[in-house]
C-alpha cells in the first residue's frame, strides 16, 4: 500500500512540476521595443557624426575645421572598440556584484561581449547585443564633447590617448556607478539619460582641461569667431533630431514614458533657445544665429537627467533655468575667469548638466515615475533633492581630480600641446596634412 501511494504522490508531483513549467512566462523577443531602440541607437550616433563634427567644425576657424571633425571620426572608431572590449563589461558586467568592489567597477563576466547570442534579452525584451551598441553611443559621444575645450591646440596624438584613458577611467566607473547597479544607482540617483555621466563628467573634465593645456595664442586679443555658421546650425539641427533617441531611447521601450520623453525633450530645447534668443535680444540689441544654437544645447543637455521622470510644466522650468543660468555663465562669469574653453564646453554641458541634474530633484513627478516611484521636492520629496545634490557634487570632484591626473600622465609621456607654429598654421595642416578648402586663408 505505502508503494502505490509514493507512486501516485511522485506521479501527482511529476504532472504538476510539468503543468507549471508549460505555463510559466519565457521572456520573448519583443519586437515594438527592439524596432524603436534600432531607431534610436541610429539616432544617437548622429549626434556625434556628424551632429557634434558640424557643430564644433563650424564654430572653429577654418584652419582647424579638419581637426575637429577628425577628432569626432577617431573617437566614434577608437571607443566603440575599447566599449565592446572592455567598456561594456566595466559598466554592465555582474562578476563583482555584492561586494563593495561591485560598486566601484562591473566585473569582467562581459569581457569582449563573452557570452551574450543573439536570444540573449536585457529590459524591455530587446536584445543585450542592441542594449550594448544602444549604450555604445552614448560612451562615444562622452569624451567627443571634451573635444570642444581643447579644440585648436592640442596634439593628435595626446588627445587620443588621453580619450581613450579617460573612458577607461572616468566615463566607465561613473557610469557603474549611476547605471551598472554602483552606489549612487543604489542611493536613488536620477539620471534618465545621461545628466550626470555624460554631461557633467565631460563638462567638468572640458574645464580642467582647458585651464591646464592653457589659452590659444592671441585668445583675448585676436578675433576668433566661428568660420562656418551654416555648419553650426546643420550640426544643431542633428544634435536636436538625434537626442530625441538619446532621451526617448533610454527607458528601452515604444511606450508612453517615452513619448513622455519625446514631448519634455522637445519642449525644454524650444525654451531654452527662445530665452536665449531672447536675453541676446534685450542685452546685445540683436538676436544671433550662434546663440539661439548654443540655447538649444543647453536645453537638451538639461533635460537629458529629466526625460524620464519630469512632465511638460516640469521640462519647461528646466528648459527656461538652464538658457538664463548658462547665458550668464557664458557671458559674464567665464570673461572674468579668463580661461579659455574654445566652444564653451563647460559652460553649456557642464553647468547645463548640473542644472538640469538638481533641478530633477525638483521637478520629478509621480505623474510621470507612477505610484511609488521618484519624485522631487516641488511634490514634497526633499530627500531626492539632497541625493541629486551629494551624487552631483561628488560626480564634479572625481572628473576633475581623474581628468588632472591623465593630463599630468599624457603630458608627461606623448605631449598634449601643440607647438606654437603649428597651432599659427593650423591643425588641419599640422596634424594631419590636409585643408577643409581650397585655400587656407
Amino acid at each position: 500500500m505505502k508503494k502505490i501511494t509514493y507512486f501516485i504522490t511522485g506521479g501527482l508531483l511529476f504532472l504538476s512540476q510539468t503543468l507549471f513549467a508549460q505555463t510559466e512566462e519565457v521572456p520573448a523577443l519583443n519586437s515594438g521595443n527592439t524596432a524603436w531602440i534600432l531607431a534610436a541607437t541610429m539616432l544617437v550616433m548622429l549626434m556625434t557624426l556628424p551632429g557634434l563634427a558640424f557643430f564644433y567644425g563650424g564654430m572653429v576657424r577654418r584652419k582647424n575645421v579638419l581637426s575637429v571633425m577628425m577628432q569626432c571620426v577617431v573617437l566614434t572608431a577608437v571607443i566603440t572598440v575599447e566599449w565592446i572590449i572592455y567598456g561594456y563589461t566595466a559598466v554592465f558586467g555582474t562578476s563583482f556584484q555584492g561586494g563593495w568592489f561591485g560598486e566601484i567597477v562591473g566585473g569582467m563576466d562581459k569581457f569582449f561581449l563573452y557570452g551574450i547570442d543573439k536570444d540573449a534579452l536585457t529590459s524591455g525584451n530587446i536584445p543585450e547585443v542592441l542594449f550594448a551598441l544602444f549604450q555604445c553611443k552614448f560612451a562615444v559621444i562622452t569624451p567627443a564633447l571634451i573635444v570642444g575645450a581643447f579644440a585648436e591646440r592640442i596634439k593628435f596624438s595626446g588627445f587620443l590617448l588621453f580619450s581613450v584613458l579617460w573612458a577607461i577611467f572616468v566615463y566607465n566607473p561613473m557610469a557603474h556607478w549611476v547605471w551598472g547597479g554602483g552606489w549612487m544607482q543604489q542611493m536613488g540617483a536620477i539620471d534618465f539619460a545621461g545628466g550626470t555621466v555624460v554631461h557633467i563628467n565631460a563638462g567638468i573634465s572640458a574645464l580642467v582641461m582647458a585651464v591646464m593645456l592653457g589659452k590659444r595664442k592671441g585668445y583675448g586679443t585676436s578675433m576668433m569667431i566661428p568660420h562656418n555658421i551654416p555648419f553650426v546650425v546643420l550640426g544643431t539641427a542633428l544634435l536636436w533630431l538625434g537626442w530625441f533617441g538619446f532621451n526617448a531611447g533610454s527607458g528601452l521601450s515604444a511606450d508612453g514614458l517615452a513619448a513622455n520623453a519625446f514631448l519634455v525633450t522637445h519642449l525644454a530645447t524650444s525654451v531654452a533657445a527662445t530665452t536665449w534668443m531672447t536675453l541676446e535680444w534685450i542685452l546685445n540689441k540683436k538676436p544671433t544665429v550662434i546663440g539661439i544654437c548654443t540655447g538649444a544645447v543647453a536645453g537638451l543637455v538639461a533635460i537629458t537627467p529629466a526625460a524620464g521622470t519630469v512632465d511638460a510644466m516640469g521640462s519647461l522650468f528646466i528648459g527656461l533655468f538652464s538658457a538664463i543660468v548658462c547665458y550668464t555663465f557664458v557671458a559674464y562669469i567665464k570673461p572674468k575667469l579668463k580661461y579659455d574653453d574654445s566652444l564653451d564646453a563647460f559652460g553649456v554641458h557642464g553647468v547645463g548638466g548640473f542644472v538640469g541634474a538638481i533641478l530633477t530633484g525638483v521637478f520629478a513627478t509621480q505623474f510621470i515615475t507612477g505610484d511609488g516611484g521618484q519624485q522631487g521636492a516641488l511634490y514634497g520629496d526633499w530627500h531626492q533633492l539632497g541625493v541629486q545634490a551629494v551624487v552631483n557634487l561628488t560626480a564634479v570632484v572625481f572628473s576633475a581630480v581623474m581628468t588632472f591626473i591623465l593630463f599630468k600622465i599624457v603630458d608627461k609621456t606623448v605631449g598634449l600641446r601643440v607647438p606654437v607654429q603649428h597651432e599659427e598654421i593650423g591643425l588641419d595642416i599640422s596634424q594631419h596634412g590636409e585643408i577643409g578648402y581650397g585655400d587656407n586663408e
